[in-house]
């Protein structure tokens, strides 16, 4: 798969940021009871389907959760600084370096996969390979989990976590938009929840489960 042309920008930036992210507790799930919700019941469908990988799992938040309720799962980041954190705060958790656009993931492999926030940064030409390089990795009944901002257009940002200086682009998307490019990377619906603007983007959000036919 051809690699971001801003990859290497974009890495930087989180790099950059990574610190100030975990210091502002970004990403945490404590204050989140229905994002935690989408979580249990992604857990509790893939459990004992295979492994989990959580790509672009930041400091490893979600990807502890997930451990907690009795998923085997791991994390991978664009970020070094961010998969060091990770690494620091969960040392009995894996964690690797990797863009989602270089993953090799060997076919039927997962149990579930997730895409946390984490691929709103994606070129949106990028955006369905990466979904059918998901969807390829799962075994049957296995699940992919997206998380993402909702709107129209790109937003291209200058300042990040604790007024820092970054360049990336949010690029955002419909649900509608994002359930199709499921659909054609060969899923099928599960269960979306839609959540009304809120810190700290201020712009909606919304969570798709999508699942390879048994």
């Amino acid at each position: 798969m051809p690699q971001p042309a801003d990859l290497e920008t974009v890495r930087e930036s989180y790099d950059r940021v990574a610190d100030a992210y975990v210091e502002l507790a970004v990403g945490r799930l404590e204050t989140e009871p229905w994002l935690r919700a989408m979580l249990a019941g992604f857990a509790e469908s893939v459990r004992g389907l295979g492994p989990v990988l959580d790509v672009g799992c930041g400091p490893g938040h979600v990807t502890a959760h997930l451990t907690e309720l009795g998923l085997d799962a791991s994390g991978v980041d664009l970020s070094p600084r961010m998969v060091e954190h990770a690494r620091k705060q969960y040392p009995d958790l894996r964690f690797s370096v990797a863009s989602a656009t270089e993953l090799d993931l060997a076919p039927a492999s997962l149990g579930g996969v997730l895409g946390w926030w984490s691929l709103f940064n994606l070129p949106r030409e990028a955006l369905p390979g990466v979904l059918r390089t998901f969807a390829e990795a799962l075994v049957p009944g296995g699940q992919a989990l997206i998380g993402t901002h909702v709107g129209d257009g790109d937003i291209h940002r200058t300042e990040g976590y604790g007024g820092l200086p970054v360049s990336w682009t949010t690029h955002l998307y419909h649900p509608d938009e994002l359930a199709g490019m499921l659909a054609d990377a060969g899923l099928e619906p599960v269960a979306e929840l839609r959540l009304p603007p809120q810190p700290p983007s201020l712009r909606p959000q919304v969570v798709l489960t999508a699942r390879r036919p048994a």
